[in-house]
Order: structure tokens, then sequence, then C-alpha cells
């Protein structure tokens, strides 16, 4: 089941955990592929995991247990 509308549960933390983990290698492979190196930038890796997090996270919040966006439960 999925969290009711402006909660959020474990589920979705993880979830929202794992978007950021995989949004940071993406940026770090695409920077690497650039660059023709392999570049760290960490502003860059940290600012796209937060930004991919919390944009998860507060879709997810606004979102009610029937996937409906803004909606409140039936």
């Amino acid at each position: 089941m999925k969290s009711p509308f402006l909660n959020i549960d474990l589920n979705d933390l993880g979830k929202g955990l794992i978007l950021a983990v995989l949004t940071s290698v993406m940026t770090i492979v695409y920077t690497t592929v650039q660059a023709g190196s392999l570049v760290f930038d960490w502003k860059l890796v940290g600012t796209t995991a937060l930004t991919s997090a919390l944009g998860y996270l507060l879709k997810n919040l606004f979102t009610n247990s029937t996937g409906q966006t803004f909606k409140k439960e039936k």
C-alpha cells in the first residue's frame, strides 16, 4: 500500500535514497564521458543527489495512496 496524502513512510525514504544514489552515479558517468577522464565534481554530484531525492519525496508527499497527485484520500 502506498502512503496516504501528506505522509511519507520508510518505503518512500528508501526509494528516495536509491534515486539519489543512482542519479549521482549517472552524474559521475556523464561528466566523465564529457571530460574524457575520471572527474569527480563533488558539488555537482551532491547537488544532483539532493535535488533528485527531494523531488521524489515531494512528489510522494503530495500523492495519495491511489497514485493521484494533489488529491485527498477518498
